[in-house]
């Protein structure tokens, strides 16, 4: 399994990702590491896991499947947890995962698993901030066993914003080449700070920062699309 590039991003962009994708609240409890290894106990919405990883990579080796009562209770004993929202998307054969971090604090990622061959080649998109792939601080068990990182803050420009928006329209069939944007790397508004949509995440309480949104899908693409430049 190819190790996944992790990029910090904005959390108006997480937000947008959220609003029109949805997401699957994940939860993962870690026992000390050992030298070389790191064992966690790993609870989705439709499967709880035991899972071994090994060479200090980040990357599954092991998974065994466990009744949701066993890996409840290891969860409990379990010496640090980390909780997010996963949302999928994908460009042609990649796959990415937006992680929405709530618990032990707040945090947006978005990791892109490649093939071996080209993954670790990709240009990232304009949305992405900067790479942490090689940074232990913003691996899962750092951050159930250590706390969250203070990470930067990322400016969201309108060039990031368009190439977010033709992703979640289904735009893209392979993955996009860096281009010359000219003057569309202003500052766009914060759309977390104008608008408050509502995201439900499936089979779940809902989390309570998310749950307060509330605009309706017309208004938070119209606020987006106006953020576009204007075209002669």
């Amino acid at each position: 399994m190819p190790i996944p590039r992790l990029f910090i991003i904005a959390a108006s962009v997480a937000r947008l990702i959220r609003k029109e994708r949805g997401g699957e609240r994940v939860i993962e409890g870690y026992f000390p590491d050992q030298p070389g290894r790191s064992v966690f106990v790993q609870i989705e919405e439709s499967r709880s896991s035991l899972i071994l990883e090994t060479g200090g990579d980040g990357v599954p080796e092991e998974r065994a499947d466990l009744p949701p009562a066993h890996a409840e209770t290891l969860l409990a004993v379990s010496q640090g947890q980390v909780e997010y929202l996963r949302t999928s998307l994908a460009i042609g054969s990649h796959e990415l995962h937006a992680l929405h971090v709530l618990r032990p604090g707040r945090l947006n990622l978005v990791a892109v698993v490649g093939t071996p061959e080209d993954g670790q080649h990709l240009p990232p998109l304009p949305w992405f901030g900067p790479e942490v792939s090689a940074e232990p601080a913003y691996r899962h068990c750092c951050l159930a066993l250590d706390g969250t990182p203070d990470a930067p803050d990322v400016e969201l420009t309108n060039a990031a914003l368009n190439s977010l928006l033709d992703l979640l329209e289904d735009r893209f069939t392979t993955w996009p080449l860096p281009v010359y944007t000219g003057g569309e790397d202003e500052p766009a508004a914060d759309i977390s700070a104008r608008s408050e949509p509502t995201v439900l995440v499936p089979g779940t309480e809902a989390d309570e920062e998310i749950d307060d949104l509330g605009i309706e899908d017309a208004v938070i693409r119209e606020l987006a699309r106006s953020l576009q430049p204007r075209r002669g």
